[in-house]
């Protein structure tokens, strides 16, 4: 059973009481929303920490495939250092209105049956198709440790925050 097919754990995202998150697991917004978001998205803003310890947010290109945001980036890009020294990012879809955000620690791809999937993929989605084999490229994927979503319109009732295994 692949991870798209085994949701993860939803619940509430911890947050002080004068949020007004709503109690217990009603109302909370199903997994398969966060996917088409994330499927549908076209921009993912990535945040990576500095050598100093200061954030850095860019917007990449990437697709969702298998339950893992996988996206390129040059070697010597400042998102790709900061990654190969500290994996852990948060990915951010465009909308905060219905807001979709990642927490995980991003690993390099090199399983082949994968990149040809994510070079398929992505050339279908951005009319051009990455090479994996440049050396000048990395390509990264973010399986998700927790996620969290909602729509504005109904934030109390629908913030949700799921955990994968």
């Amino acid at each position: 059973m692949s991870d798209e097919q085994r949701p993860p754990s939803a619940g509430r995202p911890g947050m002080p009481r004068g949020y007004g998150i709503a109690q217990g697991a009603e109302g909370v917004m199903a997994w398969d929303h966060a996917v088409d978001q994330l499927t549908a998205s076209r921009n993912y803003w990535i945040t990576s920490t500095r050598p100093d310890g200061r954030p850095h947010a860019m917007p990449v290109w990437g697709v969702w495939i298998d339950g893992a945001l996988i996206f390129s980036t040059d070697r010597t890009s400042r998102k790709a250092r900061n990654i190969a020294a500290r994996p852990a990012i948060v990915v951010h879809l465009e909308s905060g209105d219905d807001m979709v955000v990642l927490e995980g620690v991003a690993e390099v791809l090199t399983d082949a049956a994968l990149l040809a999937r994510y070079v398929e993929a992505y050339g279908a989605k951005y009319h051009v198709r990455p090479d994996p084999a440049d050396a000048g490229n990395v390509t990264l994927a973010l399986r998700p440790s927790v996620a969290f979503a909602w729509l504005e319109r109904d934030f109390p009732n629908t913030a949700t925050r799921w955990v994968f295994g």
